[in-house]
């Protein structure tokens, strides 16, 4: 028989204790520790747990292991493979999280029907089977492909005997919060059970070289639910983000063992499903007739993606003793710090007005390449004097005033004059080639003051 024993896990980080305790060690987290039973025995419900007893382990040397090339699976979504790094490896177990109704099942959904020569298991424990082809039929893809599986179950001794005797090609999981495991006696969603049935889904990815989507649940506080050992064990941590009431959505990396974690994929929420946006600069740039007063555009980069983004300031005075500053996708603290270089070290009287910024299209930048844009948008504002929609720029403003180089120049420059800008503001310390460029002139100047100058005189 089964013998079962009580366990106690920290609900914040997943520590495990045989008594409760008032600190969790781990986090320090206070009262966090709830009990759970855990059921010892009965191990055949684990994926293949006999198979390990067989293999002979035996350590290697570094040197005597065989590197052999890195194979990945691309999707067909230029976005995702962007993201994962260039497409799916095997055997890899991979995390999606964010916000409830803003894509993931979607996003999911479409990756795995638009694999048509991957037999695709979708394992639901949240939708019906109706619903799922409710779901497939409204974003208008081939609800008719022989290679889609779903199923319709959270308990992981059914889902593995499917498994078993399915052998898919790729798992998908919505979500692992639902599933639940029998060799613990706790409720689905609990700190051991996710732990267990996301132990379970990793033997198995491993072991058949079968690569797991893992749909994950998030916090009200915006973290992914279930311990922190969750992210830890999986391959890649994927951040679904976006608004509701906005039609993009961004899907960001967080954690990646095959690939860089700068790069950000962007969709747009469309009625038929996700739509993938190549070339966001366009979409971050607003149509206007004339130009207008505190409105810029700054080339930065996210991950390797270079993107022109609209910088949007209203500057009014004071209607009170402290000066209002309320930035919209960028950080309070280097705002305060551009205003003060422009008090003191060009002559603008900022600590009697209110300050408004907002980078369009709902990103938040946190790169240093913005801050010329920002400073120029906030005199031009303060002024009214609007700045041509032809000009765009691209440096890192230093506390003495001086504009300072910024990383992969060419790349910014090459967007803008393929986005048809007639002028480039950088810095005089960026080397560049400016003799390949026909379409775009390029002014590379000092300081900040020389900046303003040459556009307000």
């Amino acid at each position: 028989m089964a013998k079962s024993k009580s366990v106690f896990f920290c609900q914040s980080c997943g520590h495990e204790s045989s008594k409760w305790m008032g600190k969790c060690p781990s986090c320090g987290t206070w009262n966090s520790f709830v009990e759970e039973v855990v059921t010892k025995g009965d191990e055949k419900n684990e994926w293949r747990q006999e198979s390990t007893r067989s293999k002979t382990i035996q350590p290697k040397i570094l040197a005597e292991i065989e590197s052999g090339k890195e194979t990945r699976i691309p999707t067909g979504d230029q976005e995702l493979d962007r993201v994962l790094g260039g497409g799916i490896v095997p055997g890899s177990l991979v995390l999606i999280g964010g916000e409830p109704g803003i894509g993931k099942s979607t996003l999911m959904l479409q990756a795995g029907l638009a694999l048509p020569n991957l037999k695709t298991l979708y394992v639901s424990g949240e939708e019906s089977e109706q619903q799922i082809k409710m779901r497939a039929q409204r974003l208008g893809v081939n609800v008719d492909s022989k290679t889609f599986f779903t199923l319709t179950e959270t308990n992981t001794k059914n889902i593995f005997l499917a498994l078993e005797s399915l052998m898919p090609q790729l798992l998908i999981v919505d979500s692992i919060q639902t599933l639940y495991s029998p060799l613990m006696d706790s409720t689905p969603g609990s700190i051991g059970q996710v732990r267990q049935c996301a132990g379970e889904l990793m033997k198995f990815a491993k072991e058949t070289n079968t690569p797991v989507f893992l749909v994950g649940h998030i916090t009200k506080d915006g973290t992914l639910a279930g311990p922190k050992v969750l992210e830890h064990m999986v391959d890649t941590v994927l951040q679904f983000e976006g608004d509701q009431h906005f039609a993009y959505r961004m899907l960001r990396t967080t954690k990646n063992r095959f690939g860089s974690t700068a790069e950000i994929g962007i969709y747009e929420m469309l009625e038929t499903g996700l739509r993938q946006v190549n070339n966001p600069s366009e979409i971050l740039i607003s149509q206007k007739e004339e130009a207008t007063s505190g409105t810029t555009i700054g080339a930065t980069l996210e991950g390797n993606r270079p993107l022109l983004i609209e910088v949007q300031s209203l500057v009014s005075p004071a209607s009170y003793g402290t000066p209002q500053r309320t930035p919209t996708g960028f950080d309070q603290k280097r705002l305060n710090m551009l205003l003060a270089v422009l008090e003191k070290r060009c002559g603008f009287r900022m600590s009697t007005q209110d300050v408004f910024l907002n980078m369009a299209g709902g990103l938040r930048i946190e790169d240093p390449a913005i801050d010329l844009a920002i400073c120029i948008s906030i005199i031009s504002s303060m002024e009214e004097i609007a700045v041509s929609e032809k000009r765009c720029f691209a440096a890192e403003i230093g506390l003495g005033g001086e504009l300072r180089a910024v990383n992969r120049i060419e790349q910014r420059i090459s967007e803008a004059e393929k986005l048809g800008f007639e002028e480039i503001y950088i810095s005089r310390f960026n080397k560049h080639n400016s003799s390949a460029r026909q379409k775009i002139k390029i002014k590379s100047l000092g300081k900040l003051t020389e900046v303003l100058q040459d556009l307000f005189g």
